[in-house]
């Protein structure tokens, strides 16, 4: 059962389309992408476990003994753990996190949802998150499954990215929009 999602390519698309193959033979879809999101968190609050996995300088045993053992410690096991260790051995690591993402649109797309992903300048809050993925179906007329980042650089409003289509209403935009007028004025 190949899924095909035209965003999903190269290296990170070929091992997250072969992962959610062998998921879905062993019915466990939904549990792989639990696990796959506790990697995704852990990699994105922790910068040492980060450099671990995108340094060079690590041999993939090394590389492989540690993250087995964090693994271990936050109860992630099966085809998840098999399926790091294999992309540790074959020393990709360096594109989990993007394996991670492709896995999760892969499931959005096989679930009939789209994929969205919404930078913030603080973290939304729940009421915010229903309101705009209510929204956002109304727009694309499919379920979303969003991902939200928060970057204070921003400075407030939102950046929604739906496939392949972009809405810019952070007020960094417009204020360097604003800036380039009064450039042209003057």
């Amino acid at each position: 059962m190949a899924v095909q999602d035209p965003s999903i390519s190269g290296v990170p698309g070929r091992y997250a389309t072969a992962l959610f193959e062998l998921a879905s033979e062993a019915g466990s879809v939904d549990q792989t992408g639990t696990d796959l999101a506790s990697i995704g968190q852990m990699l994105d609050t922790s910068p040492d476990l980060t450099r671990l996995v995108r340094s060079p300088v690590f041999s993939s045993d090394e590389q492989w003994q540690a993250l087995s053992a964090v693994l271990d410690k936050a109860g992630i096991s099966g085809l998840v753990v098999n399926f790091v260790g294999l992309v540790s051995k074959n020393r990709r690591l360096f594109a989990l996190r993007d394996m991670i993402t492709a896995y999760a649109k892969l499931v959005a797309h096989a679930k009939g949802e789209v994929a969205a992903e919404v930078t913030s300048a603080e973290k939304l809050s729940a009421a915010q998150v229903k309101k705009l993925k209510a929204a956002l179906k109304e727009q694309v007329g499919r379920d979303v499954q969003m991902e939200e980042k928060v970057d204070p650089d921003i400075l407030g409003g939102l950046i929604v990215k739906v496939g392949s289509r972009m809405v810019d209403s952070s007020l960094r935009t417009k204020l360097n929009s604003l800036k380039t007028r009064m450039k042209e004025v003057g």
